[in-house]
């Protein structure tokens, strides 16, 4: 049975303070939701030391928002897998499309990127998805295709153990847009046959994937119904704890 997991990725968002007071809250209504729903919070970098003190014990479980791609040295502003791991993070969130929009972040660079997380201990949540034009020109396939072959086919099947995927369509982040749960069932499926062709079925089969668009309590409940989508990455809906555990007691 693939792992349910509903993940917050607060992008740059809250103070220290504010990060903490609602990393209070998601604990304290976490007895909620179903314990086979695993919770992730991915705070600011400033605010992943104090959370992890928050969330210590209570199976919410802490990500970063991205990591270098080099160990250590002389890079101004950029924070190392092995620094996560010593702040207390299980998982580091990679390939985000504003990563990708933003900062020109390649392939390439990710290969670099997921090997320094495995290196020190680090699950990682791998996005992909297409934007609109490109899914206007029926292209979202391949898109998604040559993102997930690039980065994890250079993976062993232990390694993809600790990959988890977001699918997060670009036209439907921050827009109040979602992918219908048809969209979204769709190219999740496509994705898990990917896999498949690549790694065989048992990978395929093992492998969460979650749905990383504008996902809200009000769609939650349909878009996990889906067969294919085993929870989400939640953007907006997760600075407020209310929503967020709404969205977990989906399942």
């Amino acid at each position: 049975m693939r792992k349910k997991i509903v993940a917050g990725n607060w992008k740059m968002n809250t103070t220290v303070a504010e990060g903490v007071a609602l990393a209070k809250a998601i604990v304290k209504q976490k007895k909620e939701v179903s314990k086979d729903v695993q919770l992730v919070v991915a705070p600011p970098f400033t605010h992943l030391v104090p959370v992890a003190q928050v969330i210590e014990g209570s199976s919410v479980a802490l990500s970063a928002q991205n990591c270098a791609d080099q160990p250590k040295g002389a890079f101004t502003g950029e924070v190392s897998a092995a620094m996560l791991k010593d702040a207390g993070c299980a998982y580091t969130i990679l390939g985000h499309s504003e990563r990708r929009e933003y900062y020109g972040e390649t392939s390439e660079k990710l290969v670099k990127k997921m090997a320094l997380a495995f290196e020190n201990g680090l699950k990682v949540i791998f996005c992909v998805g297409e934007k609109l034009e490109e899914r206007n020109a029926g292209h979202h396939f391949d898109v998604v295709s040559t993102q997930i072959s690039e980065v994890l086919f250079g993976l062993t099947p232990e390694q993809m153990a600790d990959v988890v995927i977001a699918y997060e369509p670009v036209w439907a982040i921050g827009t109040g847009v979602t992918a219908t749960s048809e969209q979204a069932q769709e190219i999740h499926s496509f994705i898990r046959q990917t896999l498949a062709a690549h790694f065989g079925g048992k990978v395929a089969e093992e492998t969460t994937i979650l749905y990383g668009g504008s996902c809200k309590p009000s769609n939650a409940k349909e878009l996990f119904a889906c067969p294919d989508i085993d929870g989400g990455l939640i953007g907006g809906a997760s600075l407020k704890a209310d929503d967020f555990i709404a969205i977990a007691k989906a399942y």
